[in-house]
């Protein structure tokens, strides 16, 4: 037998699957407080979920970024060439458009878990300040929460603006896709080329806004690692 497929290899597998299947569901159900106990339970805590969520949400940005730099040229070289199948140049873009939506969406749901696990982490921040026998430890721990919390309102403004920066960038590519569909000669190709112009304004804010948001994240990371050691 393969010890790659080994009975033993499927016994510690499954458990590790079944368990974080059971969490996705938990989360895509909207059951936040259930999920926050169960990884509780498991050792990470809403500091440290909430620290993860800013990187993966800081690396969406990045790889949304990228790709809309990518769709662009690619939109460019497509545009720009002389002759071949109007269809393939059609599919190219199109494709190029739908990436960039995944991209965006995957931006826009990583924010959104940033602002749900730092919402259940201020909430319980805020109701342990109470529990101190110590006015000193809480007045501590208070300042450091307000702290946390002029931070984190840094950053999700920086990525909140980013994120408003895509729209019109997808707007454009999805117009010049639609139209391209349904009007596929030379004509249009030289009509959307002028529209280039526009698009490329767009995406030199978004990138410059994208840029911004990362290094707020960069900076929020850092801020906290250096708290929690």
């Amino acid at each position: 037998m393969n010890p790659k497929y080994s009975p033993l290899c499927y016994r510690s597998f499954f458990p590790l699957l079944t368990c974080g299947m059971i969490l996705w569901s938990l989360t895509a159900l909207g059951c936040q407080s259930v999920y926050y106990d169960a990884m509780e339970k498991m050792g990470y805590h809403k500091r440290d979920l909430m620290v993860s969520n800013v990187e993966k949400a800081r690396d969406a940005q990045q790889e949304a970024k990228e790709q809309f730099k990518s769709a662009l040229d690619r939109f460019t070289t497509v545009l720009n060439i002389n002759g071949g199948e109007l269809q393939d140049k059609y599919d190219t873009l199109n494709t190029e458009y739908e990436k960039s939506e995944a991209k965006a969406q995957a931006v826009r749901d990583r924010i959104a878990s940033v602002e749900d696990v730092s919402a259940a982490l201020f909430k319980e921040w805020e109701a342990e300040l109470q529990e101190y026998s110590s006015a000193s430890l809480r007045q501590n721990s208070q300042k450091k929460l307000t702290q946390t919390r002029t931070q984190y309102a840094q950053l999700i403004k920086a990525m909140r603006r980013a994120e408003t920066k895509m729209d019109p960038v997808l707007a454009k590519f999805k117009d010049q896709v639609l139209f391209l569909k349904h009007n596929l000669n030379a004509q249009a190709i030289a009509s959307l080329k002028n529209e280039l112009v526009s698009v490329e304004e767009n995406i030199g804010s978004l990138i410059k806004e994208m840029e911004t948001s990362i290094k707020e994240a960069d900076s929020f990371i850092a801020s906290m690692a250096k708290e929690h050691a």
